[in-house]
């Protein structure tokens, strides 16, 4: 920044009565700073290393014609603003805010109504997007955008925001080496957090809840997911998380709670999942047949109608020292692991598997009996699924 930057004001009774004035005006290194009042900029051009500060947040209002502001140059930094009203489109992605092709861009602490897309990031490189709060209300997903959304970016960091009511929440493509933290993502039209083709990326400390797909996680690597909770996401296809086609991935030290699947794996690859709780769930896990490597130690399964799920026979994955409350083996020697292995898929599970009619029988005498023969006999379901070590107490997470 300029030793000798200016301010520059904009409001009533000030210098400036137009934001756009005030950009035109302002030099490099300066700062604008709005005035409370409502401004009708329509598309407001940022082309100038500036900061843009909001006071008492200045209502922009894109009349649901325009986008609202176009960041066009590095170092920017846009901070208190309501913004609002963007126009909506079907051909053009229409942001609150959106970023071209820029490196260094920060937007703190702004507030976001009804725009189609809240934040969108293209081709963004070190942009920091934290302490915003996004709120659409939407009802179809044709008619609504993604909260945040970044694309072809790199080292992102999207820290502490609230999302709700968008399509989906926070949107990742074509995303490296970046994280994503202590945001909440909860009422999105399809999925909370989605992200494809990203790798490197790093997501600690978020809540995804109550949206309408849960959270999908696609055709990326090197993905490491660490205390997040992912609470009711319920549906006929919801999930906790969806992972499909993922390699070399960690899932550690993560809430699911109350998910029709906390989490459904295909096609993914040596996944290490530890120091996770999964409680009053659907399913706690499906691990279809096309996964392998994948390794499960130290998580709680409590309360959840099925533990594990699979459509194949032959398993790849590794289960050890894990907790299962539907175990009833015995501890004699006292060494805090169950003397017996443990089976963690049922009878009832595969036949609701291959026919989903079935769980109607859900808690009925036969599947009991099925389990219950299972358990005595294996016939049905995999051999070598088996945790061969089961912990009898909870792990302290």
């Amino acid at each position: 920044m300029r030793l000798d930057a200016a301010v520059l004001y904009v409001g009533n009774n000030q210098p400036f009565t137009s934001i756009t004035a005030a950009v035109q005006a302002a030099k490099f290194g300066d700062t604008i700073m709005v005035g409370k009042g409502i401004y009708h900029e329509k598309n407001l051009v940022i082309s100038k290393s500036i900061a843009l500060i909001g006071v008492d947040y200045p209502v922009l209002d894109g009349e649901n014609k325009y986008e609202v502001i176009s960041v066009k140059a590095s170092f920017v930094r846009i901070e208190g603003l309501k913004i609002r009203r963007t126009g909506v489109s079907g051909l053009e992605d229409i942001a609150g805010i959106k970023i071209y092709n820029r490196k260094w861009v920060s937007i703190v602490n702004n507030i976001f109504e009804d725009c189609f897309f809240g934040i969108y990031v293209q081709n963004g490189i070190h942009c920091l997007i934290a302490k915003n709060k996004l709120t659409a209300s939407s009802k179809i997903d044709s008619e609504s955008g993604n909260g945040i959304h970044c694309w072809k970016s790199d080292k992102m960091h999207i820290l502490l925001n609230k999302v709700t009511g968008h399509r989906d929440g926070i949107y990742f493509e074509f995303v490296t080496n970046s994280e994503i933290r202590g945001n909440q993502s909860y009422n999105n039209l399809r999925y909370g957090l989605h992200f494809m083709f990203s790798n490197n990326d790093a997501y600690y400390n978020n809540t995804f809840q109550h949206n309408g797909a849960g959270v999908a996680v696609m055709f990326s690597k090197g993905i490491r997911m660490t205390g997040n909770y992912f609470i009711r996401n319920q549906g006929d296809a919801a999930y906790g998380i969806l992972l499909k086609e993922i390699t070399d991935g960690l899932i550690e030290y993560n809430h699911f709670e109350h998910n029709t699947s906390a989490i459904h794996a295909e096609g993914s690859n040596r996944i290490e999942m530890k120091y996770n709780l999964f409680r009053m769930n659907g399913w706690a896990l499906k691990i279809q047949a096309s996964c392998m490597d994948i390794h499960l130690y130290h998580n709680n399964f409590m309360g959840n109608s099925f533990d594990i799920g699979t459509n194949g026979s032959l398993v790849l994955n590794d289960f050890n020292e894990n907790y299962w409350d539907k175990y009833e083996g015995y501890d004699l020697n006292k060494d805090r692991l169950g003397d017996v292995p443990y089976r963690p898929v049922s009878m009832f599970s595969m036949v609701v598997e291959r026919n989903p009619a079935a769980m109607m029988l859900f808690r009925s005498l036969i599947a009991t009996v099925m389990d219950k023969s299972e358990k005595i006999s294996p016939s049905l379901t995999p051999e070598n699924l088996v945790d061969k070590n089961p912990l009898m107490k909870p792990v302290r997470l």
